[in-house]
């Protein structure tokens, strides 16, 4: 199976809550995930909290996103 995010929700500054197709859930803090140039706008987070749930996971306008499978792995 693969992982998608099915549902996400901005709970504060870099935290997002996830639920994902194999009924995991959870919030995942993506404050130490924001380096590199794609991720550099992401650091505002009237940005950050602009992002969409697109092709299974969370996706920013400016092509910025995170492998599914990556955010089911920060939810403990």
């Amino acid at each position: 199976m693969f992982t998608h995010v099915v549902q996400a929700k901005y709970i504060n500054d870099f935290k997002v809550w996830l639920s994902f197709n194999d009924g995991a859930k959870g919030e995942v803090d993506l404050s130490s995930e924001l380096y590199g140039e794609i991720f550099e706008p992401l650091k505002d987070v009237s940005f950050f909290k602009s992002f969409t749930l697109e092709g299974h996971t969370l996706t920013w306008s400016n092509g910025a996103d995170f492998a599914p499978e990556f955010l089911r792995g920060l939810i403990n």
